[in-house]
């Protein structure tokens, strides 16, 4: 059985597209993969970040890209935020922002 991805938002899905190329690939095939085998792909790929928040990780020559994601009963999993990394440590801010989100759909 397959997991239903979708988007909090049309601005979540609008910013992720504005990825450069490379990184929108990977992070689409990394979604594929969640799809099909579930939201835990485990490390590189997807990481816990706590209280049923996770983040996927997308990597490629771009640079990083992250997407906060929740799931939710039925099958479903919600991409909350994505934000392009530009520092080791992720951004409170950018967290906040998932966090706040993922209170709304739960």
């Amino acid at each position: 059985m397959s997991y239903l991805i979708e988007h909090f938002n049309a601005a979540v899905q609008t910013e992720l597209a504005r990825w450069p190329v490379g990184l929108r690939v990977r992070y689409l095939a990394l979604l594929m993969r969640m799809s099909d085998y579930g939201p835990n792909l485990g490390m590189p790929h997807t990481r816990s970040m706590g209280d049923g928040l996770f983040e996927v990780r997308a990597k490629a020559a771009e640079g990083i890209g992250r997407a906060f994601y929740c799931v939710l009963i039925g099958r479903r999993i919600v991409v909350l935020h994505g934000f392009i990394k530009k520092t080791d440590k992720t951004p409170p801010r950018e967290m906040k922002i998932a966090r706040d989100r993922m209170k709304e759909v739960k």
